[in-house]
């Protein structure tokens, strides 16, 4: 077929300088049908043929198609249905077909049965697609594999960032606060994976609507957003939010983010992307995606006035070591709530105890790990010398100064059995009088000089002040007035006049 520059020389030679097809043919080495063709056709054209007949492979194709869904239901990814396979089972039923054909039949059903994207249009307001992905952090120099939150809105490309240890129901809860904060507004509707922190089944006869879970449902009526959800195995139908994540792992996680906390890097990463968003240019008009986005906040819904609780609640058995455990984890509560019930509120980060009244915090931490505060067990302690020894570096740690201190002379100058055995008896006043009091009076007592040759006896000190009657005020009316005090005899009169009566 003739290029468009030799068709206007063609056209031109014979229709503007009056050259013959003959002399023109000639001269550019064409026939003179190939002349003049072009002399009423403009533009190049090749001539559709018929498409050949194929009679091997319309003979095959039915049986291919045949075996193919007689051996889906006995596939996997890696033992799959290939063209060699299919040959081979062909040539043995006696088949005459090469493995080109069965290729070519093959390829054609794919290109049949590929999917067809559509171009979709979001409008300012309504989407945000939503999706957890995979990242790596230094946190306080230990490289750990954490989870990164994206909320993406989908009209302006406006991001929200944050990272979680965990991917599961309470993180996937806390991120919506936070992103919805950050927008200050709530988009119209959220499109989710089939993740189970938001659906726990799906019901209805083509897979299309779902029970949300509880947490999740509370969520969505709190900001009153849809929940939209993309086709099971269709990650692609949220491809905003799929690319975006991808994105900011290479432009905001690479080098490889450090930090002491992860909240720390995590509010990095997200002070990043929003400045990130201020120079990145996108539209015709080349506005920043914080300029759309600016534009995008007034068809968003206002917040709340409250903020939702991203926490759930769980009621936990205390055991008799006064510990509750909570997804593999071990949490110490004060010793007076052994054997009770507490209701735990649990939070990203921390979890509530709370038992009459009362609430003990925690940070949470990871499975197998333990959060055990000696604090809880100073009745204990007081009572049990050994015990105090096992725990003493932590108890009087978490006590702080001046304990440390009395520790260190304790141990250096009775040893650790005497030791433990003084300090029991300490506890025992901070138990009664709180440890405040004791402090204050413990410092008094390590400042004499004697203390640092015998510490035993400060804490006696201690102890002989703590129990000393305290002065009370008595009225000026009663001051005239001798009370006198008890005798045994007296006693003694008092049963003999009972009896007389």
């Amino acid at each position: 077929m003739l290029k468009m520059e030799q068709v206007h020389v063609i056209r031109h030679k014979v229709h503007i300088e009056g050259h013959s097809i003959r002399r023109v043919a000639k001269a550019l080495g064409l026939s003179r049908t190939t002349v003049a063709k072009y002399l009423t056709q403009s533009a190049p054209a090749r001539r559709q043929s018929p498409p050949r007949a194929a009679p091997v492979r319309a003979l095959c194709a039915a049986r291919i198609d045949e075996l193919i869904d007689e051996w889906r239901g006995r596939t996997t990814p890696k033992q799959r249905i290939t063209g060699t396979r299919l040959h081979r089972q062909l040539v043995e039923e006696g088949f005459s077909v090469g493995k080109t054909t069965i290729y070519e039949h093959l390829r054609e059903r794919r290109r049949q049965s590929a999917e067809v994207f559509v171009p979709l249009i979001f409008h300012a307001g309504d989407a945000a697609q939503v999706d957890f992905f995979e990242v790596t952090v230094d946190i306080a120099k230990e490289r750990r594999a954490v989870w990164k939150f994206v909320m993406r809105l989908m009209h302006c490309g406006y991001d929200f960032v944050w990272l979680y240890e965990r991917c599961d129901q309470l993180s996937f809860l806390d991120a919506h606060v936070r992103a919805f904060a950050h927008f200050n507004g709530v988009p119209a509707r959220c499109i989710y994976d089939n993740l189970t922190a938001a659906v726990t089944r799906k019901v209805g006869l083509h897979g299309i609507e779902r029970k949300l879970t509880e947490r999740f449902s509370a969520l969505t009526s709190h900001y009153l957003f849809e929940p939209c959800f993309a086709r099971p195995g269709e990650g692609h139908d949220k491809g905003g939010v799929e690319a975006r994540g991808k994105g900011i792992r290479l432009q905001h996680l690479t080098p490889i983010p450090e930090g002491q906390t992860l909240e720390e890097i995590a509010q990095a990463v997200l002070d990043d992307v929003t400045r990130h968003a201020e120079m990145k240019r996108e539209g015709a008009a080349g506005e920043s995606t914080r300029a759309r986005f600016a534009k995008e906040r007034e068809y968003l819904r206002e917040l709340p006035a409250a903020a939702f609780s991203a926490r759930m609640m769980k009621t936990l058995s205390v055991s008799s070591c006064s510990t509750v455990q909570l997804d593999g984890a071990v949490y110490s509560v004060p010793s007076r709530w052994a054997r009770l019930q507490v209701v735990a509120y649990i939070g990203v980060s921390d979890i509530r105890l709370v038992c009459g009244g009362v609430t003990e915090v925690h940070p949470r931490v990871a499975m197998g790990g333990k959060s055990v505060r000696y604090r809880h067990y100073l009745p204990e302690l007081a009572r049990k010398p050994q015990a105090v020894r096992q725990v003493a570096p932590e108890l009087v740690a978490e006590l702080g100064e001046p304990y440390g201190r009395l520790w260190d002379l304790l141990e250096q100058t009775h040893g650790g059995l005497e030791a433990a055995r003084t300090l029991a008896r300490l506890l025992a006043a901070v138990t009664t009088h709180g440890e405040d009091a004791v402090a204050t009076l413990l410092i008094e007592a390590l400042a004499h000089p004697d203390a640092v040759r015998s510490p035993p006896r400060a804490i006696g000190a201690v102890n002989r002040q703590l129990v000393r009657p305290s002065q009370v005020a008595v009225p000026e009316a009663l001051l005239g007035y001798d009370i006198e005090a008890g005798r045994a005899a007296d006693y003694d009169w008092l049963l003999e006049t009972g009896g007389a009566r």
